[in-house]
């Protein structure tokens, strides 16, 4: 996974990770939220979910202290770094103004 994660994050195309953790409620509420964003910005950015109790290095590594924290990369570079629960449109905005 590690290889394939680092190939994504620094390919030229916005990734957004969301890290999350099965017993979150506000991880629970940000799903679908996610999934509308997917929906509306297609194959112009991927959005990937990291479980921070199946990947705590990466958890570590970004530095996520809160779940849910979201991490917008763009070439190996973090653009956008959101903790907590927001609304598709704040979430397709930072993505848009990276493309």
């Amino acid at each position: 996974m590690a290889a394939t994660f680092n190939t994504l994050i620094n390919g030229d195309k916005p990734v957004l990770v969301d890290f999350f953790a099965t017993w979150c409620g506000p991880c629970k509420t940000l799903a679908p939220i996610l999934e509308d964003v997917k929906q509306r910005v297609g194959d112009k950015a991927t959005i990937i979910k990291i479980d921070i109790d199946k990947s705590p290095e990466a958890a570590n590594k970004f530095q996520v202290q809160a779940v849910p924290t979201m991490i917008l990369f763009k070439q190996g570079k973090i653009v956008w770094r959101q903790p907590g629960v927001v609304s598709s449109n704040q979430i397709q905005d930072a993505i848009e103004k990276i493309l």
